[in-house]
């Protein structure tokens, strides 16, 4: 893709969400838009995003920090009553095949975590919200 220096290639380098993105957008996947969040604390003010994405019919979205380097896949979003948010979270280093949805939770693959407990309040964050709804992704699946 010619963004990476050429000691790049080959190395256990890891990439982040602008990254991904751009590989998806590179070797034709779903498209991936990027939203910055200054602050781990302004997720809260992305739930109502978040929420229409995955009602609308968004894939997962890639998440990355700066403090918090530990890498995440939102699935879901739960909104409660008043300020009580929840968050599907996949890590997305889970690897194997799980027999079942139940085998992922106890190995803590998968699991609700409370918005506010789950992001560093003083790490940005890039998310990537996938999506299948673009023309060229549609012909891509006919």
């Amino acid at each position: 893709m010619g963004d990476k220096p050429p000691g790049f290639l080959g190395s256990r380098s890891w990439i982040g969400c602008v990254e991904a993105s751009l590989c998806l957008s590179h070797f034709g996947g779903p498209e991936g838009r990027l939203c910055h969040v200054p602050r781990g604390a302004g997720l809260q003010g992305e739930l109502e995003r978040l929420y229409s994405h995955f009602s609308g019919g968004g894939g997962p979205v890639m998440v990355g920090g700066d403090a918090d380097a530990r890498a995440k896949a939102l699935l879901g979003v739960c909104l409660g009553p008043g300020t009580d948010a929840y968050l599907l979270i996949l890590d997305p280093h889970c690897w194997g095949a799980p027999r079942n949805p139940k085998e992922l939770q106890a190995a803590g693959w998968v699991c609700w975590q409370e918005v506010t407990k789950a992001f560093d309040s003083n790490s940005f964050y890039n998310l990537c919200l996938t999506s299948c709804n673009s023309e060229k992704q549609l012909h891509t699946l006919d």
